[in-house]
């Protein structure tokens, strides 16, 4: 059986003291009231990493980045690199995300080398793919994802592939309130878990953990969980607060 996953994208938001007064929040409505046999991920802002890290219990909530470096070390003012986070107790590493191919012009070069560095210092990988309003409108959404995913993740050995969870962002969907329907949520996971049929085998794509990440909230996440291959979701502003964030994690029972 692959992982049920729920992870809350912080995104830029909150103060330090209120971004560990959240986690304390979710942390306890985990403990109390959250599905276990969901995994719950929080991804908070770089300088919150540790301070939160403190106060989570990390059999109920794991950690996050938003991002990590696409070099070792050096000379890169304000990057924050993979060895970094693993040293402050990251366990996850969201890498791909739409907002930084959009804002940061992160191309598939940049992402294949923290891709490697992620893995290279034991993080495990949140690869975000997915499809803007004019591809989708143009019928361009499976080839799109379809590049997206062979010029990364794709590229990688079926032993590393094992570290690797999927995110597909309808960009169309993040921030504008729209949602995919569920049918188009499955249509899309059911199509990215072919592609990995195909280039690592059924067992591994049987294995692997697609989320949904767009404009997913309490009122939506049952009808797109139902879904046989959509496994959770990539949250953004619904898990901004503990109560909405954890009635998510609890809409597959």
């Amino acid at each position: 059986m692959r992982k049920k996953i729920v992870a809350g994208n912080w995104k830029m938001n909150k103060t330090l003291q209120e971004g560990i007064d959240l986690a304390i929040e979710i942390n306890k409505l985990a403990v109390e009231k959250a599905d276990n046999d969901v995994d719950i991920i929080i991804a908070p802002p770089f300088i919150h990493l540790t301070e939160v890290g403190k106060v989570i219990d990390r059999e109920h909530v794991s950690l996050s980045s938003q991002n990590c470096a696409s070099e070792q070390q050096g000379a890169f003012t304000g990057e924050v690199s993979a060895e970094m986070l693993w040293s402050a107790g990251v366990d996850y590493v969201i890498i791909g995300h739409s907002e930084r191919r959009a804002y940061y012009q992160e191309d598939n070069d940049i992402l294949n080398k923290k891709i490697k560095l992620a893995l290279d210092n034991n993080l495990k990988i949140i690869f975000c793919c997915g499809e803007n309003l004019e591809q989708r409108e143009a019928n361009k959404h499976f080839e799109v994802i379809k590049k997206q995913l062979t010029e990364t993740v794709f590229t990688l050995i079926k032993e590393d592939f094992d570290s690797i969870i999927l995110a597909y962002e309808p960009i169309w969907a993040i921030g504008t309130g729209k949602t995919a329907t569920p049918e188009q949520a499955q249509e899309i996971h059911k199509f990215i878990r072919s592609l990995i049929s195909e280039k690592f085998g059924n067992d591994i794509a049987q294995e692997t953990t697609i989320l949904y990440g767009g404009s997913c909230k309490p009122a939506n996440a049952k009808q797109l969980f139902v879904n046989p291959d959509v496994d959770g979701g990539l949250i953004g502003g619904a898990a901004l607060k503990a109560e909405d964030f954890i009635d998510i994690v609890n809409s597959f029972k």
